[in-house]
Formats: C-alpha cells, sequence, structure tokens
C-alpha cells in the first residue's frame, strides 16, 4: 500500500514539471497532500515541495490560497488539513487517475507510461467523459473475448 502511494507521488512529481493550469496546480497540491496523508498520517510543506518540486515558499503561497478557498486549513508550522471540499477535489483526481491507468493498461501500454499519461491528462477531461471512459471498461471485462481480439 505504501508503495502505491509513493508511486503516486513520484507521477504528481513528474506531471507537476509540465505546463499547467493553475486549477490544476490547485488540483496537484490536494492530490499530494491526500496522498501524503494517506502514506504518512500527514502532510508538510517539505514534502510537498519535495514531491512537486517548487520552492517552500511557493508552497506556503498556495497553501495559503487553498486555505482561503476553503480546500484545506492551514495554519504555518502546523499540520494541514483537507476540509471536505479539498477531500473531494483529491478523491474525484484519484478516481480520474486511476480510471485512466485502467483504461490504458487495457489498451497494452506499459504501466509507468500509462501512469505518466493518466497523470498528464487527469485534470483536463469533462467528467462525462470519465464516465463514459468507466462505464466502456465495465463493457470490456464483461464482455473479455473483445478486450482479447483487440489486444
Amino acid at each position: 500500500m505504501k508503495e502505491k502511494h509513493a508511486e503516486r507521488l513520484e507521477s504528481i512529481k513528474e506531471a507537476h514539471r509540465s505546463a499547467k493550469t493553475d486549477y490544476s496546480r490547485m488540483e496537484d497540491y490536494l492530490e499530494v497532500i491526500s496522498e501524503l496523508v494517506e502514506l504518512k498520517g500527514y502532510a508538510n510543506t517539505i514534502d510537498i515541495s519535495r514531491y512537486l518540486n517548487v520552492s517552500a515558499p511557493s508552497v506556503t503561497k498556495m497553501l495559503q490560497r487553498l486555505d482561503e478557498n476553503g480546500y484545506l486549513e492551514y495554519e504555518k508550522y502546523r499540520g494541514i488539513n483537507l476540509t471536505a471540499k479539498g477531500s473531494t477535489v483529491a478523491d474525484t483526481i484519484r478516481q480520474k487517475h486511476g480510471i485512466l491507468l485502467e483504461f490504458f493498461k487495457m489498451l497494452g501500454i506499459n504501466h509507468d507510461v500509462a501512469n505518466q499519461d493518466a497523470e498528464g491528462i487527469e485534470h483536463h477531461l469533462n467528467p462525462q467523459t470519465i464516465r463514459q471512459l468507466q462505464k466502456f471498461i465495465v463493457y470490456l471485462k464483461s464482455n473479455p473475448k473483445v478486450l482479447e481480439s483487440f489486444q
């Protein structure tokens, strides 16, 4: 389980290096905080900085923005806690990532590439697209011959 979280943190780190919108950056922060809390029981500025490959002052600035927007509770030199709103966003991103990863693996794409691609596009897909992808995955799983004939 810890390996899974560590792997997700590394893939978020890689994707964060690419050009992002402010909203997708905020989602990355929420996702990293959520993963760190599940992995270690807490999140701190130093860990967030390391996993997103940004300076500690940049992390502090974003944490303040996320706090102001109601995504987390942040007090300098104290813990970082996601609010219900922040947890919902983090969980939604995690679900999108899982659905995309599963779909890409069904296509025969190796795990590392699938993980990197999922991390790169998860912030940009409409919920309707994700729902349809999920339905398609269920269809493929219930019709294994279709998937076998593709592969």
